[in-house]
């Protein structure tokens, strides 16, 4: 007979993981960034334990976009307050909002959740190729294109 395996919290083993995210189109580097802090790459994954492994994000001022989402995609936000909604194309969130453009791509495929709350701190996102990280020797992470 065949047992599940429930991991443990106190018997996950976390690596880390540097993503050169240049010439990566965003949902692509998204979904396998998601699924690498989530856990899922791994045979011990437990749909309600933080398993995950830590990643960091370098180079994202360099990610590309397809198709004409620069002028037809726009995202929202909204303070609560009368009159509150803020709308920036994605030509706007690239150029000046690089960071959350990339965490905020990244987050939409995370749980909703204080589990997911969890996961996101494992991410890091940086615009250029220098990272305050080294001291943890993460493995180069590969994206496919």
């Amino acid at each position: 007979m065949r047992q599940t395996t429930m991991i443990k919290p106190s018997e996950v083993k976390r690596t880390w993981y540097v993503v050169d995210a240049t010439d990566c189109t965003l949902g692509r580097l998204a979904t396998q960034v998601a699924t690498v802090l989530r856990g899922k790459n791994k045979p011990t994954y437990t749909p309600n334990v933080d398993c995950g492994d830590y990643v960091i994000v370098v180079n994202a001022d360099k990610v590309k976009i397809t198709g004409d989402q620069d002028a037809k995609k726009f995202y929202y936000s909204h303070s609560m307050y009368p009159g509150g909604l803020r709308v920036r194309s994605t030509k706007v969130m690239r150029e000046q909002y690089t960071v959350e453009w990339v965490e905020k791509a990244i987050k939409g495929m995370l749980p909703h959740n204080k589990l997911g709350d969890v996961m996101r701190g494992h991410l890091f996102v940086y615009e250029g190729p220098e990272h305050p990280h080294a001291a943890q020797k993460p493995v180069e992470l590969k994206i496919t294109k």
